[in-house]
C-alpha cells in the first residue's frame, strides 16, 4: 500500500507538482497539543467535585500559583484543581517551581468520587528535593516509582515534567531525564500497588481515563506552560 501511495505521488508531482500527502484526520486530531494553560485563563479547569476555581489559586503573568495555606488563612480549605476534559492516553508537559520545603503532586487518571484525588488517580510527586519533608522525592511515581536520578533543579527554579501515558508504556521525564517507565496494570505495577498504602484503596489506579489534576498540598508551587496532547 505505501508503495502504491508513493508511486502516485510521483506520478502527480511529475505532471502536476509537488503532493503533499497528509495523515489521516482523525490522526492529526491526536498529535495536536491542547494548551490547559498559557497565563491567560483557566478556562480548562475547575475545582475538583465543584465547577469552577475558587480562591485557592491565582494567576500571574503567565504563572499559575496554589496559595500556601499560610498566606490563604482561614479561608483555606485544599483546593484541588483538576482539567475539565478527561484523557486516555496522552502525552502532559509543564513547567513547575517550589519554594523552600514545599510539597505538591500532579495526578492523572483521576476519578471524582468522596475522597480525594489521590485515592484513584496515581501522583507524581512535586516537591522541593532537598528541603521537602516527604521521603517521596520530586519525579518519583507516589510510593510505586521511585529514581536513582535527580535532575531537580533547587527551589525558586523552574523545571520541566514530561508524562506519557499509553497502555503499552508510560513514562516520567524531568528536565528531560528519564525517572521511571511503568506499564499500569502490568504485573509489576499490580505487586508495587499491594505493597503500597494504596493496596487497601479500592479502584486505586485502575482507572484508564480520568482527570489531570494539581495538588493543593496547603504550599505554595507555582505552574506554567501547561499542554497535553492525545496519544
Amino acid at each position: 500500500m505505501k508503495k502504491l501511495l508513493y508511486a502516485l505521488a510521483f506520478l502527480s508531482a511529475a505532471n502536476f507538482g509537488p503532493v503533499v500527502l497528509e495523515a489521516p484526520a482523525e490522526d492529526a486530531a491526536k498529535s495536536e497539543w491542547i494548551i490547559l494553560f498559557d497565563g491567560s485563563n483557566l478556562d480548562a479547569w475547575r475545582e475538583y467535585n465543584r465547577e469552577s476555581v475558587t480562591t485557592g489559586w491565582k494567576v500571574e503573568g503567565d504563572v499559575l500559583t496554589c496559595i500556601s495555606r499560610k498566606d490563604q488563612g482561614e479561608k483555606a480549605r485544599g483546593e484541588n484543581i483538576i482539567t475539565k476534559e478527561k484523557f486516555d492516553a496522552f502525552e502532559l508537559e509543564l513547567d513547575f517551581k517550589v519554594t523552600p520545603a514545599a510539597n505538591s503532586g500532579v495526578m492523572f487518571h483521576v476519578l471524582e468520587t468522596k475522597k480525594p484525588p489521590y485515592y484513584t488517580g496515581p501522583e507524581i510527586q512535586i516537591q522541593d528535593h532537598k528541603g521537602g519533608h516527604d521521603p517521596q522525592k520530586c519525579g518519583w511515581l507516589y510510593q510505586l516509582y521511585p529514581s536513582e536520578t535527580d535532575s531537580t533543579k533547587p527551589a525558586g527554579e523552574w523545571n520541566h515534567l514530561r508524562l506519557m501515558v499509553t497502555p503499552d508504556k508510560c513514562q516520567i521525564e524531568v528536565n528531560g531525564v528519564l525517572y521511571s517507565e511503568f506499564v499500569k496494570g502490568s504485573d509489576d505495577w499490580n505487586e508495587r500497588v499491594a505493597k503500597s498504602k494504596f493496596g487497601k484503596w479500592e479502584g486505586f489506579g485502575e482507572a484508564t481515563n480520568g482527570h489531570i489534576c494539581l495538588q493543593d498540598h496547603n504550599d505554595e508551587v507555582s505552574y506554567r506552560d501547561i499542554k497535553i496532547r492525545r496519544l
